[in-house]
């Protein structure tokens, strides 16, 4: 969970209301505006703030100078039993990315499993928003995005990956599922950006500045060190090169070191053609539904009722963090710092 401090707190459905409007005056599309909420609400409400209602300014921004197709025509092709293409048409990723998911999980129950590749999107916000409605239809699935360079190579002196988020979510019966998100780098680069907005010092180890040296500086941080930081950031840099290679090279998709970025004022209009790589898998196809079932909560048993450190604090299983917080700002609201609070137009 990200530290929020300064902040003002709003229910759901006056957040989805406002980012649904924002997005739809820059020239959205009303169904590709409302997933595109429906993702940062996502991330909003599971206290993935770096990646929830705080991106909507950054895709007005690209919607209103083009960076973003306002009118994207989707289209999806199917290229095999188990396979797919997508094409975002440069438009909003969001749309794009849960098509990608629901086309993975329809081949998934044709044939045990499915794989969609999109190219020609942008920036998908929360991976881990995508896998969440997989699961919820018994699917397990995995999702993951390249992205433009802003990712040191282990040891390197300057970005060459993306962040390149991976997630995966797997059903639980009668529960919120098993449920992973995490960026291949140290953290998200939309981190850094909350953490100069909130005037918040950076962890050590996880961004380096221009001269490509480590800092806690937000302001002054440049790109980021990959997962596992200065002693086992390979571990990071390799899987960042997996994503690549699955949702860059195998999709069609630009290579992160060449992919242009959205953040410098001169590409505000170019589009970057991003690429997602989706996976459903079904249980049923392998032990079948009940030994899944049975397995899976025999696990979880197992794993939090493992001994801890700290009495305190027990032991949790992926996804157990993100649910409790989901229900604890399902009553005190979701945190929301003063420059969204602008953007949004929200009232204080």
């Amino acid at each position: 969970m990200n530290a929020i401090t300064n902040v003002h707190y709003y229910p759901e459905d006056v957040l989805s209301h406002q980012v649904i409007t924002r997005l739809i005056q820059a020239g959205a599309q009303e169904t590709d505006a409302e997933a595109t909420t429906r993702a940062l609400i996502h991330a909003s409400r599971i206290g993935v703030d770096s990646h929830g209602v705080r991106l909507v300014g950054h895709y007005v921004r690209l919607l209103q100078t083009g960076g973003i197709n306002r009118r994207p025509t989707i289209i999806f092709e199917r290229t095999g039993p188990a396979t797919g293409q997508l094409n975002a048409d440069g438009g909003l990723a969001h749309p794009a990315a849960y098509l990608a998911m629901n086309e993975a999980v329809q081949l998934a129950r044709e044939t045990g499993i499915g794989t969609v590749g999109v190219h020609h999107s942008s920036h998908f916000g929360a991976a881990g928003a995508y896998v969440v409605e997989a699961a919820r239809h018994g699917m397990i699935s995995l999702i993951m995005s390249n992205s433009d360079a802003a990712v040191s190579l282990f040891g390197g002196a300057q970005p060459f990956h993306g962040t390149n988020p991976i997630a995966m979510a797997a059903p639980v019966k009668n529960s919120d599922p098993w449920f992973m998100d995490i960026a291949t780098s140290s953290i998200p680069f939309n981190r850094v950006k909350l953490y100069r907005s909130l005037g918040l010092q950076l962890p050590t180890g996880v961004a380096a500045n221009s001269a490509g040296h480590s800092t806690q500086d937000a302001l002054a941080a440049s790109f980021l060190q990959p997962l596992g930081g200065e002693g086992f950031g390979f571990k990071g840099a390799a899987l960042a090169g997996l994503v690549a290679i699955l949702a860059g090279a195998l999709t069609g998709a630009a290579l992160d070191p060449v992919m242009v970025g959205t953040d410098e004022e001169q590409n505000y209009q170019k589009r970057q053609n991003v690429g997602h790589f989706a996976i459903a898998i079904d249980p049923a196809r392998f032990v079948g539904h009940v030994t899944y079932e049975l397995a899976m909560n025999r696990y979880l048993e197992l794993l939090r009722s493992g001994p801890s450190v700290d009495p305190l604090h027990p032991v949790m299983a992926p996804g157990d963090r993100e649910w409790k917080e989901a229900k604890r700002r399902a009553t005190n609201g979701i945190p929301v710092d003063f420059e969204t609070i602008q953007i949004l137009g929200l009232k204080v």
